[in-house]
């Protein structure tokens, strides 16, 4: 035999069953996240999302509510300023236009704790704020809810083009400028590695990587920063669009592409995968 015994990898993966076993992680329902939108204009509304096909905003009046009617579910609420403000950046203004810091913070802080009171299971700032996390972990101490409510960090979210069609559903598109001081720059890997070494050190239960797809390189250094808590990844809005209509398109099958996107991130080292195809993967994981 010519060929180094090691060579011969085939026969490990040649079988459903062995393919499952080479695999670095399993989807299961546990590990998905759906982002629902909130609706505040008209307790009956539902605004169709031309950019998010099939994304409609669900008739929600509060955290209370969805506690009350589906006590079973996982509730964990975005934090962030930039669908209350006029300007849509995602924090309060100093005169000249740039963000105050602090004062954003303690309003951060202020509103995760009300999320907390309302009965969210997990606050999660997505703002990119600097010491937003320490801010809203003791405000939920003082509060009562240290034990009770985790604290998902966007720690490493990054300046993207990729966020197109959840500002259309958000209303949440900034006025003027753009959010290039505060989200990390797409090239900066070694930024997105100190935004996570901070959070963790601020008292993050769970870091999370925004987008996915372009950024699996920093999904890894995550979970190499962080292996003992849980790493998720927001397939963000762009991403379900740009594989969304390329299905439509016939470029390649839907169920297949998402899949591949998803078995990405699991290899990557993510445990929370947080995705507009969450209904769709559910049904497919059922067949």
């Amino acid at each position: 035999m010519t060929e180094n015994i090691s060579s011969i990898l085939q026969g490990g993966y040649n079988h459903p069953t062995l393919r499952l076993w080479q695999s670095d992680r399993i989807l299961r329902k546990a590990s998905l996240m759906y982002p629902i939108f909130i609706n505040g204009k008209d307790d009956n509304a539902e605004e169709p999302i031309s950019s998010l096909p099939g994304q409609k905003s669900p008739v929600i009046l509060a955290v209370k509510l969805i506690r009350e009617k589906f006590p079973e579910l996982y509730i964990a609420c975005d934090v962030c300023l930039c669908g209350y403000t006029s300007h849509g950046h995602c924090g309060i203004l100093n005169d000249d236009g740039s963000i105050d810091n602090l004062s954003t913070v303690n309003r951060l802080a202020e509103v995760a704790t009300n999320y907390a009171k309302a009965g969210a299971h997990c606050v999660a700032p997505s703002d990119m704020m600097d010491g937003r996390v320490i801010m809203i972990k003791e405000s939920l101490i003082r509060e009562g809810f240290g034990n009770k409510v985790a604290l998902m960090s966007y720690s490493a979210k990054f300046a993207s083009a990729f966020y197109g069609p959840f500002r259309d559903a958000a209303d949440s598109a900034p006025q003027f400028g753009d959010r290039k001081t505060y989200q990390l720059p797409p090239n900066a890997r070694g930024l997105a590695r100190r935004a996570i070494t901070r959070d963790l050190g601020e008292g993050a239960d769970i870091i999370m990587v925004k987008p996915g797809m372009p950024y699996l390189d920093v999904v890894r250094d995550a979970k190499e920063l962080a292996p003992d808590v849980p790493i998720a990844v927001y397939q963000v809005s762009g991403e379900f669009a740009m594989i969304w209509h390329s299905a439509e398109a016939k470029v390649f099958d839907l169920k297949t592409a998402v899949f591949e996107s998803i078995d990405g991130f699991l290899r990557a080292g993510a445990n929370i995968i947080i995705t507009y195809y969450t209904p769709q993967l559910l049904d497919w994981l059922e067949a």
